[in-house]
């Protein structure tokens, strides 16, 4: 340790210290500790190493990130957030007393997280977006909020959302309208979970959870420069979602970074007895996920080029040369490339393979709620005109069908995805592929407002028909600032090679970047 005399010195040598200052040097504490930790693209790890120098308190995290929210959220337009838990700063105090009273931190210990609004949080509304459903206060925890509660993790806000998720190309609702792009204000951040992409890609969270029916996780994940996971079908509950069709639904993280999705990705999985479907899982889940964040994970690796949804005459040039750029990254990472790949009788193992359960679905939501429900059925949500204009056709649409049964299997006991399924693991098994990639849109954020525009929406067919696992990651931007995401689907609970795969790949070419107009708040001085 520096001496008091040498304090002394570095006083004579340098006259502008003030006397502060060069003691705190003296003692070994540098200029960076005095400054206020700004949380602006921080992850996990990051965080936690501040919490646990002392540098920063869970408090203050989360004082950071409402000052960043305040600032930023409605005076831009960006729109992300619907309501702040009134809570969040009472439990970051709970977390700080823990960590002093045991130095322990939880996986997820005082890390906000921006919660999509048709995840229940007890105490806290939950509306998927709907104006009907203002103040519907849920009886307990979706599974997954419960998970991360348990972790560690502070439910810092709940964002905006297609309503009833049932856009993936916007996010807009009647609870708080229209949500945009962190990137390009003039943008639509994709939907549905568009709200939580944007909120993560500003930094008003350090992570988020976002649900994918046909490509509600992976779309604003693309759009936004971030990483999205929708895991394999089973691997984690969807207990307390709001449901778009629940065969198809699946919740997951949404971040910054390959290793943050995987740190909430591994508290989040496993089975829980209120969703059955979860049963698949057991003996498929490693200890851990982390352990196969590997920067030479591609080393070998055989990866399939979906040329299908590359090749189409919609697909934008710029769209075209970043996969092809991002081929010859994944080659130097020592990827075997097999190019093209397709799946056989695509087209006609694929027409008509969507069901529509979300009158029965929905139904069953809204009678776990209780008594306490605002409404006991759709058709009275419906009849209440407390929605968005623009789904109105399919609201009404959907209380034609009958809400007494389900109207289809669940992915794997449906035939149809039973065919396809089996279709898609057979080619990949004769190219031996151990992946399949390809862009995640094939065309860049629309402009809000544009129903016009090539949508280049890619992920509504592999992933959510098969039930396999996709993860997209950030592969550059287009047109100078809008980002553009590149996918890698595998196998059923393949997400141990996913995971190696996506994070080789983000290691070695470092694509995402902060969004400009969202930068660190001044007075943080970091």
């Amino acid at each position: 340790m520096r001496t008091f005399w040498q304090a002394a010195q570095m006083l004579t040598k340098n006259p502008g210290f003030t006397l502060i200052a060069a003691l705190l040097l003296a003692l070994g504490v540098s200029a960076q500790t005095q400054r206020r930790f700004d949380p602006t693209e921080k992850t996990i790890a990051e965080i936690h190493q501040a919490i646990r120098s002392g540098k920063i308190t869970c408090r203050e995290l989360v004082e950071a990130y409402l000052k960043r929210i305040s600032a930023y959220d409605q005076a831009t337009k960006l729109n992300a957030i619907v309501i702040v838990n009134p809570q969040a700063l009472a439990e970051a105090d709970r977390l700080d007393a823990e960590f002093k009273r045991t130095k322990k931190l939880r996986p997820l210990h005082g890390i906000p997280v921006i919660v999509k609004d048709n995840y229940d949080t007890e105490g806290l509304q939950t509306t998927a977006g709907s104006l009907a459903l203002k103040g519907s206060i849920p009886p307990d925890d979706a599974f997954q909020v419960r998970k991360i509660r348990e972790a560690g993790a502070i439910v810092l806000a709940k964002s905006n959302m297609a309503e009833w998720a049932f856009s993936p190309m916007l996010t807009e609702s009647s609870i708080a309208g229209v949500t945009r792009n962190a990137y390009d204000l003039d943008r639509v951040p994709a939907g549905s979970s568009g709200g939580t992409a944007a909120a993560v890609a500003a930094s008003f969270g350090a992570v988020g959870l976002g649900t994918d029916t046909g490509n509600s996780i992976r779309g604003p994940s693309s759009h936004n420069a971030l990483v999205g996971i929708r895991s394999t079908m089973g691997l984690t509950s969807r207990d307390g979602i709001i449901p778009l069709y629940l065969r198809n639904d699946i919740g997951g993280p949404i971040a910054r970074t390959v290793e943050d999705a995987v740190r909430v990705l591994e508290v989040i999985a496993g089975y829980d007895p209120a969703d059955p479907i979860t049963k698949m899982s057991e003996g498929k889940r490693p200890k851990n996920y982390t352990q196969f964040l590997k920067k030479n994970g591609l080393k070998g690796a055989r990866l399939g080029v979906f040329r299908r949804y590359i090749d189409a005459p919609t697909t934008d040039p710029q769209i075209k040369a970043l996969v092809a750029k991002a081929v010859e990254d994944l080659k130097a990472q020592g990827a075997i490339i097999v190019d093209p790949f397709d799946a056989p009788d695509y087209e006609a193992l694929t027409k008509d393979i969507w069901c529509n359960s979300f009158h029965y679905d929905v139904n069953n939501y809204l009678a776990s709620l209780g008594e306490k429900a605002k409404y006991k059925n759709l058709a009275a949500i419906v009849e209440s005109g407390l929605y968005s204009p623009y789904i109105e056709r399919r609201l009404k649409d959907a209380i034609k069908t009958t809400p007494s049964s389900p109207p289809c299997k669940d992915l794997y006991h449906d035939p149809r995805s039973i065919a396809f399924r089996d279709a898609l693991l057979k080619a990949m098994e004769k190219d031996r592929l151990d992946a399949v990639i390809y862009p995640t849109w094939s065309n860049p954020p629309r402009k809000v407002g544009d129903l016009q525009s090539p949508a280049g929406d890619n992920s509504q067919i592999l992933s959510p028909q098969t039930g396999f696992p996709a993860i997209t990651v950030p592969m550059g931007f287009t047109y100078g600032s809008l980002p553009a995401g590149l996918t890698f689907l595998g196998r059923a609970f393949s997400e141990p090679d996913l995971i190696r795969f996506v994070y080789a790949y983000e290691q070695a070419t470092r694509h995402r970047r902060a969004p400009e107009k969202f930068p660190p708040l001044k007075e943080s001085n970091e």
